[in-house]
């Protein structure tokens, strides 16, 4: 029997987060990809399947993007996304988040800026809090905030099939701050090799999704 893992928190991303060479440069993160697979995952990638939303979404365009970036994706994959659960026979509750970066001061190293990801998020009621430590050095533009998309695909009698979860961080000026850029790679990037290894991270480009 698959039981949902819980996330690890954002820690490891941190080596991830490059900074831009130039102060002027938007900054755009590599999306982090952790997805999980059920031990018997059969009719995954195939037959009906309806996008459900456990939580509220009050931003309408928000919700409209990311459903649009997720429909698309499934129905790459060869599935056939209808508007009602009731008789589907798979369902994909989306969930999303956009946690902003505070920035703090170190005065006891001359001035560099590190940064956190303020309050916590969790997947699929884990709870998990998120914490990213960067040292930004002087005058760099940083990231601003992280963007999150999580997925869970489950069988019409609620059997989990599997689960993923991608996230980028991006500064102000980055394209990618934009809900339909970041809608469009977040599902890009989290569906690449379906299903992915079970349990698997890996950070992805964004400059190999385009064009996805």
């Amino acid at each position: 029997m698959f039981t949902p893992r819980l996330f690890a928190p954002l820690a490891a991303a941190a080596t991830a987060l490059a900074l831009s060479a130039c102060a002027t440069s938007p900054y755009t993160g590599p999306v982090e990809v952790t997805r999980f697979v059920a031990d018997q995952p059969a009719g995954l990638g195939q037959g009906t399947i309806a996008l459900t939303y456990p939580d509220e979404v009050s931003n309408q365009a928000a919700r409209a993007a990311f459903a649009a970036s997720v429909s698309a994706e499934l129905t790459r994959l060869g599935y056939t996304v209808v508007n009602s659960p009731a008789g589907a026979a798979q369902t994909a509750a989306v969930r999303t988040s956009r946690t902003p970066i505070t920035s703090t001061v170190d005065d006891r190293r001359g001035g560099p800026v590190s940064v956190g990801v303020g309050g916590q998020t969790g997947g699929f009621g884990s709870g998990v809090g998120m914490g990213v430590g960067i040292n930004l050095g002087g005058g760099r533009e940083g990231p601003a905030a992280v963007t999150q998309l999580e997925v869970r695909i489950a069988r019409a009698d609620g059997t989990t099939l599997w689960e993923g979860r991608s996230q980028i961080a991006t500064g102000v000026k980055s394209p990618y701050s934009q809900v339909n850029t970041s809608a469009g790679a977040l599902a890009a990037a989290l569906f690449t090799d379906f299903p992915g290894g079970n349990g698997e991270t890996v950070t992805i480009d964004v400059k190999k999704l385009q064009g996805n």
